[in-house]
């Protein structure tokens, strides 16, 4: 199947063959009506008009058509325009030059737009047969050049249908280094959703049951604490959920809301009554404040936490701050996840910003920010 560089040429093909012949037409008609000694004007000038209006009837269909009826009908016509010579005068006149000129651009350009059996054949047979006329007509008994100069049409023919092959080749490697580059565009697109998925659902897992699992190897809550049966259901369920068709929008309160009831932590929460964002955008930033808080009620020390929302559906700033015994951002190791990947890189996936600001001593303050059109 033919690609779009190739299918590009086939029809300014068409489209420059018939500018060519309507480009040369003037010209070769004037060189012929000059040419003709009073005499044999008037029959020349029928001719010459026969030809102007079967070229832009079939310059016409070069840009309207298809298929090779019309240049079957073209070579008809170039060979009946020769056969004028027998009653124009024009072997006798020397006045074969506009019909040399007419038949050999058609040879040429009729090689922009067909196959090379059928451009081939209509050169051989249009100049050929102009120059059976020609000498029919006695053209060699006047001047032998009146029929050798006809037969350069079929060389220049044939030097047009190479260049229009190497300019085809040229199209068809265009189309092979698209259809590549598109094939491999396509692979990194894939890889790059596959490794995107794949690092949400660490995401995912890391914010919920493996930090619930954690909590419990490490002691750092008894097995059978009261509310420890009721996160690892949400937990579940929030795995089941990412798994499912998503809505097209959220509330962003909502789902902090949510989150908040899952912390354990006392929170001061201030928030406008509903924040309506694309669910993605919505989904990612309450995720990372779920994490920020998740850190609060692990790393702390303290129980409390103040969460705030200012902002609307085209810019917003979301603060989580504390004030327990804080610590060094600096020094916080590559290998762990909550900061860089659940936080920042959920936010940076959007468009968004995250901003940690602490000391030891002196708190945390977690700064969530995004703007419309950033993502």
């Amino acid at each position: 199947m033919a690609g779009e560089a190739a299918r590009l040429l086939v029809r300014f093909g068409r489209r420059y063959a018939a500018a060519v012949r309507l480009a040369t037409l003037a010209p070769i008609c004037a060189i012929a009506l000059f040419r003709a000694p009073p005499e044999h004007l008037a029959p020349t000038a029928a001719v010459v008009a026969v030809a102007a209006v079967w070229t832009c009837g079939y310059a016409w269909w070069l840009r309207a058509g298809r298929g090779t009826a019309p240049v079957a009908l073209d070579v008809a016509v170039l060979l009946g325009l020769a056969a004028s010579v027998f009653w124009t005068g024009a072997i006798e006149d020397r006045n074969t030059g506009w019909l040399r000129l007419l038949i050999t651009f058609a040879c040429v350009t009729c090689q922009w737009h067909t196959s090379p059996p059928v451009g081939g054949t209509a050169a051989v047979v249009a100049g050929g047969g102009a120059m059976a006329f020609y000498t029919a007509a006695g053209a060699l008994d006047v001047d032998a050049t009146l029929v050798t100069g006809q037969m350069w049409a079929v060389p220049a023919a044939a030097l047009s249908r190479a260049a229009w092959v190497l300019v085809h080749h040229a199209a068809e490697k265009a189309d092979r280094m698209a259809a590549e580059a598109a094939r491999v565009r396509g692979e990194s697109l894939v890889a790059t959703a596959v490794r995107t998925e794949e690092r949400e659902l660490a995401n995912s897992l890391h914010d919920t049951a493996a930090t619930t699992l954690l909590m419990v190897g490490t002691g750092q809550v008894r097995s059978d604490a009261d509310w420890l049966a009721p996160q690892a259901r949400r937990d579940l369920d929030r795995l089941r959920s990412d798994s499912g068709r998503a809505p097209r929008r959220a509330d962003l309160v909502d789902l902090l809301r949510a989150d908040l009831d899952a912390t354990h932590l006392t929170v001061e929460f201030d928030a406008p009554a509903r924040l309506v964002l694309p669910f993605e955008i919505a989904r990612v930033i309450a995720d990372a404040a779920g994490e920020a808080l998740t850190n609060v009620r692990r790393h702390a020390g303290t129980t409390r936490a103040a969460v705030r929302l200012s902002g609307d559906t085209r810019a917003l700033r979301l603060d989580i701050a504390d004030q327990g015994k804080g610590f060094s951002p600096a020094d916080v190791p590559d290998t762990r996840r909550g900061l860089r990947e659940s936080v920042r890189g959920r936010m940076s996936r959007v468009g968004g910003t995250a901003t940690i600001t602490s000391a030891e001593g002196e708190g945390t303050l977690v700064r969530l920010e995004w703007r419309a059109g950033d993502e």
